[in-house]
């Protein structure tokens, strides 16, 4: 098991991002998932996190199980939303018992608030436990709920004070990742900022990333709109724009699978990437 910390210490890092499958149909789309791409040797993979007691079994065991079968190195997404604060702790506890190194502390947009409104807390109560590598989630965008983007800012350069990376959105525009970039070095935070990316495959999920926050330029939605081929020309722009990141000095790329893995494969052929 290797800290994300260390491996961003020592290098750019190519990750994927998984979610625990609820059917019998999403648990086979899943193991073809992780078949197709161990052998890509990811520097790490994420595992999400829905919110509230229903997720706390399903994440924990599918980060364990992979810890016990795979050679990958997972990382579990932990949210406030739906949890007490002992509740918080003794999942982190049970991350630690796991051998799990690796943590994404979420606000989270469940239904039902939790003790810890905020996610710099949950950063803020793993560090107290002890022995985590602690990632916090970008919005390159701006948070859908935040008020402006100058506080949006102010509260994302908070917590990864704290933490030891983020890991963005989706991430559709080279100059938005970097104004968010610049808007962290003016607050004096220089971590590691991870890029996500998604490439949109289908016209349906434009609409999608609106709603999670992302912004999908109009150029590039002009471009998706007239193809004949909307998902050829998806992955050529998603494979475009991550060779423009890396040029630029992205500490690495993260890969949003939606527990697929053809998309994820053909971008990163595209790129020829050397570890």
């Amino acid at each position: 098991m290797t800290r994300i910390a260390s491996l961003l210490a020592h290098g750019r890092t190519y990750s994927f991002e998984f979610f625990p499958p609820k059917t019998e149909e999403g648990r086979r789309h899943l193991a073809q998932a992780l078949i197709d791409l161990q052998p890509l040797q990811p520097s790490f993979v994420s595992v999400t996190y829905r919110g509230g007691p229903a997720s706390r079994e399903p994440t924990h065991d599918l980060v364990a199980g992979m810890l016990k079968t795979t050679a990958l190195n997972p990382m579990a997404h932990l949210t406030c939303a739906g949890h007490s604060r002992l509740e918080l702790a003794d999942i982190l506890v049970a991350l630690r018992k796991a051998g799990v190194d690796n943590l994404m502390a979420l606000g989270g947009d469940g239904p039902a608030a939790g003790e810890l409104p905020h996610a710099v807390e949950l950063v803020e109560l793993a560090r107290a436990i002890g022995g985590f590598s602690i990632g916090v989630a970008a919005h390159p965008s701006v948070h859908p709920r935040s008020p402006s983007r100058e506080l949006d800012r102010d509260h994302l350069a908070a917590k990864l004070r704290l933490a030891d990376f983020a890991v963005t959105q989706s991430v559709f525009s080279l100059e938005e990742y970097l104004g968010l970039i610049d808007e962290l070095a003016a607050r004096g935070v220089d971590k590691p900022v991870l890029p996500g990316i998604m490439p949109i495959t289908s016209l349906s999920s434009i609409e999608r990333q609106r709603e999670l926050g992302a912004v999908v330029p109009a150029d590039v939605e002009e471009r998706l709109r007239s193809a004949r081929d909307v998902r050829s020309v998806g992955l050529g722009l998603a494979a475009e724009l991550c060779q423009a990141l890396l040029d630029a000095g992205a500490p690495g790329l993260h890969f949003i699978t939606l527990n697929r893995s053809s998309a994820t494969r053909e971008i990163w052929e595209s790129l020829a990437v050397h570890r």
